[in-house]
């Protein structure tokens, strides 16, 4: 008697496909993603998932972008479970929610956030709507205490014109937000990542691993450089 598919088995097997690539990636990090493992974890034969995802490079692309969809999600939901006059504490939930979701889902941040994988190329135009997404709810938060007046900006360096493309780029899956709020985001989120990398890798020496306190100083810090009260 033949076998029979496999793929008739499993409900979803693209999900399926990307669960077991979520395991792999968890047990031995993301360099060592491979469809044949994913076909030998899921009784599967390696055409089948070609089905889906043509090589490896492909379901990289496509968990990068379920990560930067479901980060986004967090951050939008963070920032509109807050009123919108209240710009202080729409700031600091998305600075909680950024931490939380890493804490949350290391694998997913360490894919967009963290050392790139060998060999893997980026399609920018697949992968930039979901990044840039995922960064709105800060941005726009931003702008916000901008038209407010209450953004402190002195001395903040202007984009380079040969970055203004890019901007452009940024600004077509966005609102227009003031490139300013695009710069002042992007330090934000720069100081906050590097302790929640530290974090994940268990690296915040004196403080444990936890960094609940540390990282409130320093969220708490970023509000008193550049938000005025």
């Amino acid at each position: 008697m033949a076998r029979p598919i496999k793929q008739q088995q499993i409900p979803n097997l693209q999900e399926a496909i990307k669960e077991s690539a979520w395991r792999l990636i968890a047990e031995c990090g993301a360099p060592a993603l491979s469809l044949r493992a994913i076909a030998r974890e899921l009784s599967i034969t390696a055409p089948a998932i070609y089905n889906y995802f043509p090589d490896r490079d492909a379901l990289v692309t496509a968990l990068t972008i379920d990560a930067f969809t479901s980060f986004g999600d967090v951050q939008l939901t963070a920032r509109d479970s807050v009123p919108p006059e209240q710009l202080l504490e729409r700031f600091h939930v998305i600075g909680v929610a950024y931490r939380s979701w890493a804490l949350r889902s290391p694998q997913r941040y360490q894919l967009i956030f963290g050392t790139p994988i060998p060999g893997y190329q980026q399609p920018k135009m697949e992968i930039v709507p979901a990044a840039i997404r995922s960064i709105s709810a800060l941005v726009s938060v931003i702008e916000e205490f901008r038209v407010a007046g209450r953004l402190k900006s002195e001395n903040f360096p202007a984009i380079p014109p040969e970055y203004e493309a890019q901007l452009l780029a940024i600004k077509s899956c966005t609102s227009s937000y003031h490139a300013l709020s695009h710069g002042v985001a992007l330090i934000v989120w720069s100081r906050v990542h590097g302790l929640v990398s530290l974090e994940i890798g268990g690296r915040l020496p004196p403080f444990g691993v936890g960094g609940d306190a540390l990282y409130l100083y320093e969220m708490q810090s970023i509000a008193q450089q550049f938000i005025t009260e």
